[in-house]
């Protein structure tokens, strides 16, 4: 009896796991922390390089600088098919330049299954290598395939500052986008929270702390009794957490500070509690009048939810997994922001999280089960191949 498409597709992402784990391993290997740019030009050369390995020259291919930020690739192979599918991943991460030397090795826990260890590997460059060899898998198994473009950007982790017009502008080209960020323990991702980064100054009075400090208005008390407010304006059951992760402030410990900064992450469910947060946050006073605060409401990303535009792109997806063998596909809800939710804003069809299997993204041993990598890539292949013609029932669809 002859295998089925679906089947012979799985079987060569077994088949080629060994190379697919290769691949992730050495772009792990090399550091590419968000602010690090030495490091992130050199990691966006081998993540091209690694590319046009698999996948030979692309059609059409830009490099867009970043500024101080890492600097944004695309890559589009034209396909027979009448669609256009834009994969998209970041490749900068939260470690620091040396922290792999510290890293400690892959283990297998009790259970027996192995885990693969290292910086950035979860979140998300197994995810990018995936989507490369999901790509070359599709292409071998002879269906017709949309046009694919590539985008890899430096800056997800700090906000997508400067890569994000190149998102939307590449998102809104496509029919469909998938974001390789990694699953929630194998759960797409269809539900994000939208974030913001406020930066809070308090601007008060300096004198000597010994002989006149009357004369003086601490930022710094200030500053905390605003810190401890806003912590009372988040609403957990309403999906809106608040926290401040970084303060500055003060000249020296007998002076008293003239001056302080908060850096306060917040993330939210909906616009309501976005325009809630807004105004309560504008509201909070501080006990001595001669300090002055200052908030640069800085929204980064709008939040996310599965809309009418990408409920198709969901329901496609699980039919692949099917055909694949796998029992099912779940979705989930998760309170990071994504790239996803600039595509999901402008009402495009977007599916995020199809990428790694693991856990511990921003943790010291995040990881991915690398018994999950042929799975993984196979279903992103398969997808491809349905998506040779415009998605029925997209935005996006004529």
């Amino acid at each position: 009896m002859t295998a089925s498409p679906a089947a012979v597709l799985t079987a060569r992402a077994q088949e080629v796991s060994s190379e697919i784990v290769a691949d992730i391993l050495r772009l792990v290997r090399h550091e590419t922390n968000s602010y690090d740019l030495p490091g992130l030009a050199g990691g966006l050369d081998l993540l091209r390089e690694l590319t046009v390995h698999r996948l030979g020259r692309p059609d059409r291919e830009q490099r867009h600088p970043g500024g101080e930020c890492g600097d944004t690739l695309t890559l589009t192979y034209t396909g027979a098919g009448a669609g256009h599918v834009a994969l998209i991943g970041h490749y900068d991460t939260v470690w620091p330049a040396g922290a792999l030397a510290g890293w400690e090795q892959p283990t297998t826990p009790d259970d027996g299954r192995v885990k693969l260890s290292g910086p950035g590997v979860f979140d998300m460059k197994a995810g990018l290598i995936q989507g490369i060899w999901a790509l070359k898998l599709a292409r071998e198994s002879g269906a017709p395939l949309p046009t694919v473009t590539f985008l890899f950007n430096g800056d997800e982790e700090i906000g997508s500052l400067s890569s994000r017009p190149v998102i939307e502008e590449v998102a809104q080209r496509a029919d469909v986008t998938l974001v390789l960020e990694p699953t929630a323990h194998g759960a797409v991702k269809t539900a994000r929270k939208g974030s913001g980064i406020f930066q809070v100054t308090a601007i008060g009075v300096e004198a000597h702390a010994g002989l006149a400090p009357q004369d003086g208005a601490s930022a710094i008390t200030a500053l905390s009794e605003f810190v401890i407010a806003a912590a009372a304006v988040a609403a957990p059951d309403q999906g809106t957490t608040i926290n401040t992760g970084l303060i500055t402030g003060g000249s020296a410990t007998n002076v008293v500070a003239g001056q302080a900064t908060a850096s306060i992450d917040i993330r939210i469910s909906s616009e309501a509690e976005q325009v809630r947060v807004d105004r309560e946050m504008d509201a909070i006073r501080v006990s001595d009048p001669r300090v002055r605060i200052e908030i640069d409401h800085a929204w980064n990303r709008p939040p996310m939810t599965l809309g009418a535009a990408s409920a198709p792109l969901l329901d496609l997806a699980r039919e692949v997994a099917r055909e694949q063998g796998r029992p099912g596909l779940p979705d989930a809800a998760v309170g990071g922001a994504s790239d996803a939710n600039f595509v999901a804003a402008l009402g495009l069809p977007v599916l995020c999280g199809m990428g790694a299997v693991g856990d511990g993204a921003h943790a010291q041993g995040e990881f991915i089960y690398p018994d999950t990598v042929p799975a993984q890539t196979a279903l992103v292949a398969g997808l491809l191949g349905r998506l040779a013609a415009p998605l029925r029932g997209s935005a996006t669809a004529s």
